[in-house]
């Protein structure tokens, strides 16, 4: 137990380590993956405090108080909704016994030390993160490309002259518009990012 608070008050428990395929049944964020649908883990980083758990749908973050206490707090951020940015790869010093991976999903900000012996494997989270991060950036231009078009057309369909009645040009419109819409959500907005997870990451 005294190991256990010194290792904490140094701050030494906060160094994770990356753990294999073989043991992810073993820790708490696998209960919370959702496997029924599809969600797998990618990479796993566990500290004696925390858990990282990179699924190919979200971040689930298993979060502790302290080394010597058992209060979690479970949070999950979907890449859907939460896109992730600013990503930055601290390598060890001589001295060092961590390298460091940090990022932004969201409005919140990661900043995770893992054991230098992990620095192959946090190259690739790390290669990971940026493609994902690259493409969630350019799906919201181009959805943001088919928002526009679409009012443009809406505004040329508005200016033109036709002889339906009213009711029946809100109808036509309404629902291309609605399609449209449908379409462009389903092609820019990615729920799984598991093709580019398994592109860079070599369990």
């Amino acid at each position: 137990m005294l190991k256990k608070i010194v290792s904490d008050a140094l701050g030494l428990s906060d160094i994770g380590s990356v753990i294999q395929p073989a043991d992810y049944d073993k820790v708490e964020a696998d209960d919370y993956v959702m496997h029924e649908e599809g969600e797998r883990i990618i990479f796993l980083i566990k500290s004696k405090t925390d858990e990282y758990c990179f699924t190919n749908k979200a971040l689930i973050h298993v979060d502790g108080t302290s080394a010597v206490s058992k209060k979690r707090t479970l949070r999950r951020f979907a890449y859907s909704k939460y896109p992730i940015r600013d990503v930055f790869l601290e390598t060890a010093g001589t001295m060092d016994m961590d390298i460091e991976i940090k990022f932004t999903m969201g409005a919140l900000s990661y900043s995770i030390d893992v054991n230098k012996q992990y620095m192959e494997a946090l190259k690739d989270l790390y290669k990971s993160l940026i493609a994902i991060g690259t493409m969630q950036h350019d799906n919201a231009e181009y959805l943001k490309y088919a928002q526009n078009s679409l009012a443009t057309a809406a505004n040329a369909v508005n200016r033109s002259s036709t002889s339906s009645p009213l009711d029946e040009q809100f109808k036509s419109i309404n629902q291309y518009s609605y399609q449209w819409m449908q379409d462009a959500h389903h092609t820019y907005v990615v729920k799984d990012f598991g093709p580019v997870f398994d592109k860079f990451i070599k369990n």
